[in-house]
């Protein structure tokens, strides 16, 4: 079975005074095996090394690039991504990062939550992204 992605919706049509284009869904319903990652940050999964850039795109290049690998090795795909839970240091680079988001989930319709915080782990990082996958019986 297939996830059901309840109400999917665009965010071009939710905040059209912003530059997005972001597929989400109010709900997923889904069963299957379940894949958490911990929140993914902008820094090589092997050497644990920032990637040396204070640009919020390239920094989530990096994190939905952690996304994707994690989930492939877990033996899932984009497309079983479920849920995101987005992190970021500055308002200002939410359309940025919600833009850059939406190349690796383009038709996939998670559900997502933004939060805007003090400071992640390490000051260099400007976002922070965790996902729940879940490969389908």
């Amino acid at each position: 079975m297939a996830h059901i992605r309840h109400r999917k919706f665009n965010t071009k049509d939710t905040y059209p005074e912003q530059k997005l284009d972001n597929d989400l869904a109010q709900a997923v319903v889904a069963r299957g095996t379940v894949i958490f990652l911990r929140g993914q940050c902008p820094q090589d999964l092997d050497t644990a090394m920032n990637i040396g850039s204070h640009d919020p795109v390239e920094q989530t290049h990096k994190v939905m690039q952690n996304i994707r690998q994690l989930v492939e090795e877990c033996g899932g795909k984009m497309e079983h991504v479920t849920k995101l839970v987005v992190y970021l240091t500055d308002v200002r680079h939410r359309e940025a990062v919600y833009r850059t988001m939406g190349e690796y989930i383009r038709g996939v319709h998670p559900v997502c939550t933004g939060l805007v915080v003090v400071a992640l782990a390490r000051p260099d990082w400007l976002v922070e992204i965790d996902a729940t996958a879940v490969i389908p019986d």
